[in-house]
């Protein structure tokens, strides 16, 4: 596509931390998508620490830098801003994004809880605001395929699916505490909040509701390290198995949601996986560019595909190569800002609002049934 005919959109940042450099950077590098129809624009950056917005000032075009993220709302040349702070600011935040007549972009898991969450999509509603929901593992060559495996019905009958996100940098006791490892930050749901929506977000987009959830949850270092010489309470949640019970293809199927922090050899592992009678398909991050697919036979096999760089949105990368997270955080903005012009078309679309809404419903349901010890219906 020629660049010269693309939508221009002006965007803001609000958190200065890793994230809000992740986009930074994807936005410098955007001349790397060939199909994309909009180009985003960096004009602000704000973080309460002044000293954090000086990352940004190597970036071209920003002219905002705020540590009051009302004074960044209050510039009229703003149409989107992406938000990245802790899970208790993000109600505050984000309703103040929203009544200032901006788009949002929302870190997950769009509010500390489900209150939270059910305000923040009402109001987007009610002002007519376009908003959806980080969550970047879907654009993912391997993932697309498995979407569209699905989609079709072509794997026979249901059998199971499953979605992992694997964290294990926390099985070091001497680790120091940070702010997700306390429920008045985090929110209740702990690991949940925390890595949900990652693992939500392609169940949901299928229509794999979770009529019944049973629950697992895990804290399992009850103290950590300050940082300053003493030790601070850790009351969230660690590790969360969530076995559910979800209509795939018109039949209840075991689904299986897996989010934690305390995953032996997992640095930061992503996993998919859809069973069926005919034939099925596995994916983990731990082989970026890797697709197993199985057919049924005489015998059962699983098939070995390497996909290479098969992105939704095309690039200038060779398609010999295999997609990192840089890739896919750009992916998933490219989707994001082509449906809020309306021209995303057949391709896979961003977490929305009401499928933020339901995660929270899955996590309070967890929480009840790991208190009960039986399934919850969300």
């Amino acid at each position: 596509m020629n660049t010269n005919v693309q939508l221009p959109v002006r965007v803001a940042v609000i958190g200065a931390g890793l994230m809000g450099r992740e986009v930074a950077s994807a936005f410098g590098r955007w001349f790397a998508l060939l199909d994309c129809p909009v180009k985003p624009e960096l004009v602000g950056v704000c973080d309460v620490s002044a000293g954090a917005l000086d990352w940004f000032r190597q970036a071209p075009g920003v002219r905002y830098f705020e540590t009051d993220h009302r004074a960044l709302l209050a510039h009229p040349d703003i149409d989107v801003v992406y938000v990245a702070v802790p899970h208790h600011l993000h109600e505050e935040i984000y309703l103040d994004v929203l009544r200032a007549g901006k788009d949002l972009l929302a870190e997950k898991p769009f509010g500390i809880n489900l209150a939270a969450a059910t305000k923040i999509r009402d109001e987007a509603q009610r002002l007519q605001r376009f908003v959806r929901v980080s969550s970047e593992f879907p654009f993912l060559p391997a993932v697309q395929r498995i979407i569209a495996l699905a989609r079709a019905g072509n794997i026979g009958r249901p059998l199971s699916a499953r979605c992992a996100f694997l964290h294990c940098s926390d099985l070091d006791p001497q680790k120091p505490a940070n702010w997700k490892r306390q429920n008045k930050f985090c929110g209740e749901a702990g690991v949940m909040n925390d890595l949900g929506m990652h693992v939500a977000h392609v169940p949901l987009r299928l229509g794999w509701n979770p009529t019944s959830v049973f629950a697992r949850l895990q804290k399992v270092y009850l103290t950590r390290p300050d940082g300053k010489g003493g030790q601070v309470n850790c009351d969230t949640w660690d590790n969360a198995s969530l076995f559910c019970s979800a209509q795939i293809g018109g039949e209840s199927i075991p689904l299986t949601l897996e989010m934690k922090r305390l995953a032996p050899t997992e640095t930061n592992t992503w996993e998919l996986e859809l069973l069926g009678t005919d034939s099925g398909a596995r994916y983990s991050t731990k082989e970026p560019k890797t697709l197993w697919l199985y057919h049924r036979g005489k015998d059962q096999w699983w098939q070995k595909t390497d996909l290479g760089f098969a992105m939704p949105f095309k690039t200038i990368t060779g398609g010999i190569f295999e997609p990192g997270f840089p890739d896919i955080l750009m992916q998933m903005w490219a989707a994001y800002l082509a449906e809020r012009a309306g021209l995303l078309g057949e391709r896979f679309g961003c977490a929305t609002p009401d499928e933020a809404v339901t995660q929270h419903k899955i996590w309070a349901a967890a929480l009840a049934s790991h208190s009960s010890q039986r399934a919850v219906v969300p």
